[in-house]
């Protein structure tokens, strides 16, 4: 694949934030005043954890963050403050509280942890405490593209700061990804997409869950239709990912490799997916990306982040491609991508045509409508549009076919199929930058020139149309 571009999005993480303390040292002796190992630290590396993980995580795949959780007023709040801010997250949703910040100490001798050491006081947000954060999520949910709720049951993702968080984000077609904690999911209920392990999926059912096919795709169905999630993603360790997309499943499984430490692995995965899904990637290439992120950074020792260079390299070593199906959008999808490109301040191109039996002029004028800008869509006349405007046998080849042929072609970013007979309402609502007609149009005739910026008429490749191709295939020559 090519070099793997920053994911271009702005997303809110909530949940509870934490410092995470690694001491490494070496072991080279038993305690003689207990049967422990002594370990000789070398090293102290302080890092985000919990909800500051994923907000890392995105950052370093080239989100724009912003975070809310809560601190105490202590070392170890300002400590994390610190690291979050020198990461490049917005800290202008996290809260103080008169409670010590949650810290996990953890020694590791060589690359071997020897014991975790947790601080940490559990009292739920007050109302007051709630409403600081839900006017804060109000106020910079308009030009959000995700949402991710981190909840470890540390006090801060209550019931209803979950409920208003979901809804209001549902309300606006943002999508919200939860990472979820505990037996009762009724707080995350219509969410987007839960992103359990076995171990939680079991604990939402009431039940020990084994980690086999059968027993996950049961569980994770009756989960779905109790608590009316749109999708579930659920982590399997070596076993890779089962995602449900709605209720079809797909099993996804994971390149087997040497693990040091879990820790942070599901913080990843809840990022990576997120990016993707804000970038307006499909859910399961989304799920397939999240998986190779994982499998990175389980290979690292303590909370460690991926990095958008090493999820770069994963890919090229997995062979991961988006399946061509992920380009063909609806017309609601495709308004929601347009609308962070342009926020990006990509130049958006439009062109559009039937396209039955693809030849080398079509490809020709693609090429030339790729040239203007940086993103192309392409308008793709359904089999009725293309019958009243050709006549009866008329299209060749089905429109679903010819989406995929176009989709397949690696200059075009997204097709759409629209049955009108021009994409005039398309282009009123997507307003391109520029639009592209082939052929031997002028400028003042071209259908919708009124709502794009600029147009370019490319001329006809000499010696090619369809019409001409059925009529040699029709005459033998």
């Amino acid at each position: 694949m090519d070099s793997l571009s920053p994911f271009r999005a702005k997303i809110l993480v909530l949940g509870d934030v934490m410092l995470d303390k690694y001491y490494h040292g070496d072991v080279s002796r038993i305690s003689p005043e207990a049967p422990v190992p002594v370990v000789k630290v070398c090293e102290e590396r302080l890092s985000a954890g919990g909800a500051g993980n994923v907000a890392v995580n995105l950052v370093n795949l080239g989100c724009s963050v912003y975070i809310a959780g809560a601190l105490g007023e202590d070392q170890s709040g300002e400590s994390l403050r610190k690291i979050l801010l020198e990461k490049g997250v917005n800290i202008s949703g996290l809260v103080k509280r008169p409670y010590p910040t949650i810290t996990k100490i953890r020694v590791l001798g060589g690359r071997q942890q020897v014991v975790r050491v947790d601080f940490e006081e559990i009292v739920p947000l007050s109302r007051q405490e709630e409403e600081k954060v839900l006017e804060w999520f109000l106020k910079e949910l308009p030009d959000s593209d995700c949402v991710v709720l981190s909840d470890y049951a540390k006090g801060f993702c209550t019931v209803g700061l979950c409920r208003f968080i979901i809804e209001e984000s549902k309300r606006r077609s943002v999508p919200v990804v939860v990472d979820p904690k505990g037996p009762d999911w009724g707080k995350y209920s219509e969410a987007f997409i839960v992103t359990p392990n076995v171990k939680e999926l079991g604990e939402s059912c009431g039940r020990a869950v084994n980690n086999v096919d059968d027993e996950i795709v049961k569980a994770g169905l009756e989960v779905l239709r109790r608590y009316k999630l749109k999708n579930l993603l659920v982590t399997r360790s070596e076993k890779g990912m089962t995602l449900f997309v709605g209720e079809e499943v797909h099993h996804i499984p994971t390149k087997a490799r040497e693990v040091f430490d879990v820790s942070g692995a599901g913080d990843t995965v809840v990022a990576t997916l997120s990016a993707c899904l804000a970038t307006g990637m499909e859910l399961v290439e989304s799920a397939k990306m999240a998986n190779i992120a994982a499998g990175v950074v389980v290979g690292k020792v303590g909370t460690a982040p991926i990095t958008l260079s090493e999820l770069e390299e994963a890919l090229k070593n997995s062979k991961f491609s988006m399946s061509v199906e992920s380009k063909i959008k609806g017309l609601d999808e495709l308004l929601e991508i347009v609308r962070r490109w342009k926020r990006d301040g990509l130049k958006v191109v439009f062109t559009n045509g039937c396209f039955d039996l693809l030849h080398v002029g079509h490809i020709y004028s693609l090429e030339e409508a790729k040239k203007r800008g940086d993103k192309l869509i392409v308008g793709l006349n359904s089999d009725a549009s293309v019958r009243r405007l050709k006549g009866e046998g008329r299209p060749i080849v089905s429109q679903r076919d010819r989406a995929r042929m176009l989709a397949a072609l690696e200059f075009v970013d997204c097709v759409i199929i629209f049955d009108e007979d021009t994409p005039e309402r398309i282009l009123s609502l997507i307003r391109p930058d520029v639009l592209v007609k082939g052929g031997d149009y002028r400028v003042e005739d071209v259908v919708g020139k009124e709502y794009a910026r600029e147009v370019h008429i490319v001329p006809l490749f000499k010696g090619y149309s369809t019409t001409s191709l059925i009529r040699r295939i029709m005459n033998g020559s």
